[in-house]
C-alpha cells in the first residue's frame, strides 16, 4: 500500500480504549500514533498486548496548537457532524493522520478547524472510540490496499489477484551480465 497513516485521539481518558485503538493501529500498519489534550500520558496499556510503542512512535501533544504533523500529511477528523463526508464516499489521502474525539464528547472546534476533512461513519449513534478507529483503518486498507474487486455473487473472488513482475525492459539489448 502506498503512503502512510497515523491515528490519534483528542481528550481521551480511558487507557483501555487507547490501548485497543493503538494495538489495532499497529496491526493495520500505522506509521505513528498520537494523543492531543489527553487527560493522562499513556504508557503501557493492558489492552495493547502487541506493545505498539515498542514498534511505532507515539507523540503526546498537550494541545492542538502544539501538534506537528509531517510535511504534506493531511489531518482527517472523525466526527458526527451534518457536513461530514460519509466514510463510504471518502477517498483517503495518501498521507493522512486521523483524529477521533474523546469517549464522551466531540473534537473541539479548534481541532475541527485544523482538519482538512471531517468524515463520519454512517451509524445511528456514536461508537466506542477504538471501534470507530478500527473501522476507519479497515476502510483505508480495504480501499487503498490493491485487493481484488468484490465479486458480484456471494463469496470470494474466483481467483486471487496476484501481481506478477515482468521481465526488465532495456532500451538496447540485454546486458551480458544478465544473459543466461
Amino acid at each position: 500500500m502506498r503512503g502512510y497513516f497515523a491515528i490519534g485521539v483528542e481528550g481521551l481518558s480511558k487507557q483501555g480504549n487507547f490501548g485497543n485503538l493503538v494495538r489495532t493501529a499497529h496491526a493495520f500498519g500505522a506509521s505513528f500514533f498520537f494523543t492531543v489534550s489527553a487527560e493522562k500520558i499513556f504508557s503501557r496499556q493492558g489492552t495493547d498486548t502487541s506493545r505498539t510503542s515498542d514498534h511505532i512512535p507515539y507523540y503526546p501533544w498537550a494541545n492542538a496548537d502544539e501538534m506537528m504533523l509531517p510535511k504534506d500529511c493531511r489531518l482527517v477528523g472523525v466526527e458526527l457532524t451534518d457536513d461530514a463526508v460519509t466514510l463510504p464516499s471518502f477517498r483517503h489521502p495518501t498521507k493522512a493522520a486521523y483524529i477521533l474525539g474523546p469517549e464522551a464528547g466531540s473534537l473541539t472546534q479548534n481541532m475541527q478547524d485544523r482538519c482538512e476533512f471531517i468524515i463520519k461513519i454512517p451509524t445511528k449513534f456514536c461508537l466506542n472510540v477504538a471501534t470507530a478507529g478500527s473501522i476507519i483503518m479497515y476502510d483505508r486498507v480495504q480501499s487503498m490496499g490493491g485487493f481484488s474487486e468484490r465479486p458480484v455473487r456471494a463469496g470470494g473472488p474466483a481467483e486471487e489477484r496476484i501481481h506478477k513482475h515482468g521481465q526488465p525492459k532495456f532500451r538496447s539489448g540485454v546486458p551480458d551480465a544478465l544473459k543466461g
